[in-house]
């Protein structure tokens, strides 16, 4: 029945310059309101709507103001460049400084590659790439270049 997830929503206290943040990732504007805008995340499948609002300052919890965007494993090694080339700065997050990351999320039974960066208003916008699925392993969160020093990559 549930095919996927159609759309998330954050907030953001001037959509202009939002727009402007997220084309840098690539994304095209689906629609357009007075404080409204819709990206496109995979056209016809989903999409993220960005609402100009004074909600914006409700502090930041991983269950609120965060969005976490798929990509491909191959595409996340080279991410923090594709990012950097675009003036978005990598976060620190669980204790990676920028330079550490992407890391790898021990999510057992499956392992997921990551990259986190703020949006113009703080917003926690999360880049992520599935290693594994369903595999029974246990490991600490460490960086994708020790993941792959140690020969744990499915290709």
């Amino acid at each position: 029945m549930i095919k996927g997830l159609y759309e998330a929503h954050l907030p953001v206290s001037n959509l202009e310059r939002s727009i402007e943040f997220y084309k840098k990732l690539d994304l095209e504007i689906a629609y357009k309101q007075e404080k409204l805008a819709f990206f496109w995340i995979e056209k016809g499948r989903s999409w993220l709507g960005l609402w100009e609002t004074d909600k914006v300052h409700t502090p930041y919890h991983p269950s609120l103001r965060h969005v976490a965007l798929q990509i491909d494993s191959e595409d996340m090694k080279h991410i923090k460049e594709w990012l950097e080339k675009r003036g978005i700065i990598v976060s620190t997050n669980f204790g990676f400084p920028p330079e550490k990351q992407p890391l790898v999320l021990p999510n057992n039974p499956h392992a997921h590659a990551a990259i986190y960066f703020k949006d113009p208003d703080g917003n926690s916008i999360e880049l992520i790439a599935p290693l594994r699925i369903d595999f029974e392993e246990e490991f600490n969160m460490i960086t994708l270049e020790e993941w792959e020093q140690n020969n744990k990559i499915v290709k």
